[in-house]
Order: structure tokens, then C-alpha cells, then sequence
């Protein structure tokens, strides 16, 4: 079996790595439960807008339905060397009273706008309050980013990555 040898990362870089790819990516694995049903995971398109995570779903579909019931979510984007789990409340916005930047932005990234559709759907915002990055083993010490929904080791002066649509 060959290894790769890792680099260890400074709290600064994987802030920028994981703010990164939080623009680029498509997918993130949504993971909610219900008290009467249990867990529930599917991966959805998502946008970060800078603060929040955007996502669309079915009005009646089980992700909505439970984060209506239980709003604590986790997300997770889909590499397994490359982690990151973002942890936070979910907000649902019935298509047509979402803010009017928010569904722009999705719709432009995806090419697919959920306020024409004939059923319903609701878009879902999670501000995250707790990130965890890390790369394979010698990150896993010190992986939490954020807490309490502040940056760790975060200047006044940094910017952070938004949305190329904002």
C-alpha cells in the first residue's frame, strides 16, 4: 500500500480551503432526523452565499419534513480524505418567499429555478455553528474551525470567500 505524505495545515489555510470549496462544490451529503423515524441522509446541490448554506428540496420530501420537526442538521461535503461537517439549524423557505438574492444565486449556479416548478419546494438555509476540516489523521487534532459560529483564528482583516454570483 503506498502512502502520501500529508502536510499539516495552519488553522488560516484550512479556513481557506474549506471556504473554498464551499463555493465550488455542487453536492453536500444532508444529514436529519426525525423522533418518530430516525435518521435521514441524501445529498443535495447546495450554494454557500458567504454566511449560509442554501439548499432546495421537495416541499413534502423526508429532509423537509424533518428539519421542520428537528431543525439540527449536518452537512457533509463528499470527499473522505478532504473532510469537511458543517453543523447548524435549518431554516425552511416555502420557493416563493425565499429572499429573491438567495434563489437567484441557485438559480444561476444550477440552471434550474424551483420557484417555477409546479409542486412545491422549499429551500432550506443552514448558517452553520460548528465546522470541522480536516485532511487524514494528522489534522484530526484541531480540526474544528468554527465554533459557536465564529471562525477560529480568524483576522479582522480576512475576507472570506463568497458565492461568484454575489
Amino acid at each position: 500500500m503506498q502512502t502520501t505524505e500529508m502536510a499539516h495545515r495552519q488553522m488560516s489555510e484550512r479556513r481557506r480551503d474549506t471556504l473554498e470549496r464551499l463555493v465550488a462544490e455542487r453536492d453536500v451529503w444532508v444529514s436529519t432526523a426525525h423522533p418518530d423515524h430516525g435518521p435521514h441522509q441524501v445529498p443535495l446541490w447546495f450554494l454557500w452565499d458567504g454566511q449560509a448554506v442554501w439548499m432546495c428540496t421537495s416541499a413534502t420530501s423526508a429532509t423537509a419534513r424533518n428539519v421542520r420537526t428537528e431543525p439540527r442538521v449536518r452537512l457533509a461535503l463528499p470527499d473522505t480524505f478532504d473532510v469537511v461537517l458543517l453543523q447548524g439549524q435549518a431554516e425552511c423557505f416555502p420557493s416563493q418567499e425565499v429572499p429573491d438574492g438567495a434563489a437567484q444565486a441557485f438559480t444561476d449556479k444550477f440552471g434550474w429555478d424551483p420557484r417555477t416548478e409546479e409542486a412545491p419546494f422549499v429551500y432550506v438555509r443552514v448558517v452553520p455553528k460548528t465546522v470541522r476540516a480536516w485532511r487524514g489523521e494528522p489534522e484530526l487534532r484541531g480540526r474544528v474551525i468554527m465554533r459557536d459560529g465564529t471562525w477560529l483564528g480568524q483576522q479582522p482583516s480576512d475576507s472570506l470567500p463568497r458565492s461568484p454570483e454575489h
